[in-house]
């Protein structure tokens, strides 16, 4: 058998080996409605249907926002790599889902290893988790309903880093990267943070729904990344292949950005209130924010600007969202999406770095521009796990976050580089991956051409 059939046949067999494996799973990971009653016949746990109904909304939402990503990015990219972006994006859905169900859920919130990592016996499988107690930290909703709505974020988060190696990274290298980083990189990172154990939980750190374990994390994988891969041989050759799709995506990424961030107070209460306010401010003041300020350089108001400005408001209130008040959301948009746009020519302009959708200025410094002015802004009154010297304690935890995941996913990277050329070869890169890593073509349209007298249809694509 040839090393090429190995590699084609290799993916396959391991999803079987896992599928095989499911079947001889002890059957306490499937529901047993008797397992949640006491031996008077009463519930065990007492669960708020209200909580219930608004995270399996939450759930939706969040999920929307990986085909919303897909969206986002292919609207940016050379129209001959617009399927290829979205595809690594959408795919995290199927790999991270999976994985999620194998170990990952345990190695995030499974029981703490020296409040790095989870067991990863603890709910392999899905052991114990369909008829399982409820969180601690959500105690009015099943357990399962809960780790669900964790995996959506778990899928997400490697999506974001396609951005920063699109349109000359394989697709084949890009998967083994998503279930790499979603061991290595996420899953320490979400235990720290959000287990009752976890390092930066009992150090104070404040992550209402990801600063540290989304975004932080995605744009330093997402720097790491930019720089093992190096630039692409054709910068700025081709400008984005369907600014529409940016729009819905920006659309559908504020929608579902609700649930992110509301959905983080895990009920249906005030907080989750404050969080869906501070959200939709947050954003809009960011969109305006940029906007104006490529107005100031001379530019015109654009599309993009307010769309990518948006997002950065969205990142940057992401983990303030449950601790600040709506005016302290309002500055936190605005100022987050001055420091991801100057960073970002300054990026383009100055450096050699090749990140085409400018994932580390606009998730890796929202993420830590949100994280730091938690700190600044965060108040007792909306939130009483807020402490005084909070500033110190997200500043360390910050620091923790970037050089954990920059550093760890710089030597996966390298690694994946080792087994498996990550790039494409320059023939490759100038045909699109679009046709020669999925043999398909993004096709924007049709126009009705005038041929001596006869009315063809063509491809917008195929149109000089």
């Amino acid at each position: 058998m040839s090393k090429k059939t190995v590699k084609q046949i290799a993916p396959f067999l391991i999803l079987l080996g896992v599928a095989v494996a499911a079947i001889f799973v002890s059957p306490s990971a499937s529901f047993d409605p008797a397992s949640v009653l006491g031996d008077d016949g009463t519930p065990k746990y007492v669960y708020n249907s209200g909580d219930i109904a608004w995270m399996l909304v939450s759930c939706a939402f969040v999920f929307l926002m990986t085909p919303a990503l897909a969206f986002f990015y292919g609207g940016m990219v050379g129209r001959k790599n617009v399927l290829s972006t979205m595809i690594k994006s959408t795919v995290s859905a199927g790999i991270i889902s999976v994985l999620w169900i194998v170990v990952q859920f345990s190695l995030c919130f499974g029981k703490s290893i020296n409040g790095v990592i989870g067991d990863p016996r603890t709910f392999l499988f899905f052991k114990d988790v369909m008829n399982g107690e409820p969180w601690s930290l959500a105690a009015t909703i099943p357990l399962p309903l809960f780790a669900f709505f964790q995996l959506m974020f778990a899928i997400i988060t490697p999506g974001l880093v396609v951005g920063a190696v699109a349109e000359r990274i394989r697709f084949s290298s890009y998967t083994l990267f998503i279930v790499l980083f979603g061991v290595l990189v996420y899953a320490p990172l979400a235990h720290m943070a959000w287990h009752p154990e976890g390092l930066m939980f009992k150090w104070g750190v404040l992550d209402f729904a990801g600063g540290t374990v989304v975004h932080i994390s995605a744009g330093m994988a997402a720097l790491a990344g930019a720089i093992v891969l190096k630039p692409r041989k054709t910068i700025g050759a081709h400008g984005p292949a369907n600014i529409p799709y940016v729009l819905i995506g920006t659309g559908l990424l504020w929608f579902g950005w609700f649930g992110f961030n509301a959905g983080s107070a895990v009920g249906a209460g005030s907080l989750g209130v404050y969080a869906f306010a501070t959200t939709n401010t947050a954003a809009a003041a960011a969109g305006l924010s940029w906007m104006f300020l490529d107005i100031i350089r001379g530019k015109k108001p654009s599309v993009l600007g307010f769309c990518i400005g948006a997002v950065v408001g969205l990142v940057a209130i992401t983990p303030a969202a449950g601790f600040v008040g709506v005016p302290q959301a309002l500055f936190i948009g605005f100022i987050a999406a001055i420091i991801s746009n100057v960073v970002a020519e300054f990026l383009k302009s100055k450096t050699k770095l090749d990140d085409p959708l400018d994932v580390f200025a606009c998730h890796g410094l929202g993420g830590i521009t949100g994280m730091l002015l938690t700190g600044v802004f965060g108040s007792k009154t909306v939130n009483s796990v807020v402490v005084d010297g909070q500033f110190l304690i997200q500043l360390k935890g910050m620091a923790l976050a970037v050089a954990y995941s920059f550093v760890v996913s710089f030597i996966i990277f390298k690694f994946i580089n080792f087994l498996i050329p990550m790039r494409v070869s320059e023939q490759e890169e100038e045909e699109g991956l679009d046709a020669t890593q999925h043999d398909e073509k993004y096709v924007q349209g049709t126009l009705l051409v005038h041929n001596n007298g006869v009315v063809e249809e063509r491809p917008v694509e195929s149109m000089k």
